[in-house]
């Protein structure tokens, strides 16, 4: 199969070098630089250091030639940029003119600024675009390099994007399970970055691992709470997707959004952090919008606001805990 992912991101790079070891794969990035580095080293220096990539995974610094490449209907193109990227990369398709039959994306997260999941971003950019879909669950990009196991379920209300992601990924090491709420697998993959935030806070004041169990619990309560309002189905966040996600990111120590909860325990400010960080922590990105869907629809999401103040308010880690853990009590 021929398969373009655009973005040579951790996770971007990650999947396209699982990908070149079963079919024709380009990965693309904006940066002429990187993908000469990477076609000399077959190591993305930047962001996957250390993991080497196969020498039949091809690079390409030119987007209409990457689309072009995943554009047949037998192809498969992967978008593999961060939320803040995908408007105005299926922007860039309509202007090239080259809009793939099928398009799965990595990124979760919502928009800052308009608070849409990313199926909602595509259906407004590509809104003729019937196969298209997201792809998530529990992985860590450098474990996914190293050809470690790892589960991921695409979701689609296409049969056909299903069929060909599957095709396309589930071989080696990875498997791939398939299912039809998008809106449930976004709202999971989003809100699991927040609540890493806060379990890292936890873990970094030193709150032990009954806090940390407790922070898990209820932060899935809040996130199918959010993500039933929205429109996903409430088992949808007892899978991989959900709790899985955020399992994983919640305690895992490759996490980027855990890291920054425990960073700003010790009391670095978040400028700090982010700037050390050198990735995107989308936990960061989309806290506030979490939060405003939360409230425009009269939802109780006390950790999210609680990683709010923290994040924006300047509210003290300590602070923030002990107002939660002066909330009145509560039939679960």
């Amino acid at each position: 199969m021929k398969v373009a992912v655009l973005g040579a991101g951790a996770w971007g790079t990650a999947l396209a070098g699982h990908l070149a070891t079963r079919h024709d794969a380009v990965l693309w990035a904006r940066d002429r630089a990187l993908v000469e580095s990477l076609s000399t080293s077959h190591e993305n220096e930047r962001y996957l250091r250390g993991v080497t990539l196969p020498a039949s995974l091809r690079y390409d610094a030119d987007l209409a030639s990457a689309l072009g490449h995943a554009a047949a209907e037998d192809a498969l193109c992967v978008v593999a940029t961060p939320v803040a990227g995908l408007r105005a990369l299926c922007r860039s398709m309509r202007d090239i003119g080259i809009v793939p039959a099928h398009i799965v994306w990595l990124c979760k997260g919502f928009e800052a600024d308009t608070q849409c999941l990313p199926n909602e971003v595509v259906a407004a950019e590509l809104p003729d675009h019937a196969s298209s879909g997201t792809l998530s669950g529990p992985s860590f990009a450098r474990e996914v390099g190293q050809g470690l196991p790892v589960a991921l379920t695409v979701a689609s209300a296409s049969a056909v994007l299903g069929e060909r992601t599957v095709a396309a990924f589930h071989h080696g090491a990875m498997r791939i399970y398939t299912g039809d709420d998008v809106i449930g697998v976004e709202v999971g993959g989003a809100v699991k970055n927040v609540l890493a935030i806060a379990t890292g806070i936890s873990d970094g004041l030193g709150l032990g691992l009954n806090a940390r169990a407790a922070l898990i619990t209820r932060g899935l309560a809040e996130m199918s709470r959010l993500g039933v309002a929205l429109g996903g189905r409430a088992e949808t966040f007892t899978g991989l997707t959900g709790l899985g996600d955020l399992i994983l990111t919640a305690t895992g120590d490759l996490s980027r959004n855990r890291t920054v909860g425990m960073q700003l325990a010790s009391g670095r400010t978040l400028t700090e952090i982010l700037a050390a960080l050198g990735h995107v922590a989308e936990g960061v990105r989309c806290a506030r919008a979490v939060l405003a869907l939360a409230q425009s629809r009269n939802i109780e999401m006390p950790i999210t606001h609680a990683v709010c103040r923290v994040l924006f308010e300047d509210v003290t880690p300590r602070n923030a805990v002990q107002a939660l853990l002066s909330r009145d009590a509560k039939a679960e």
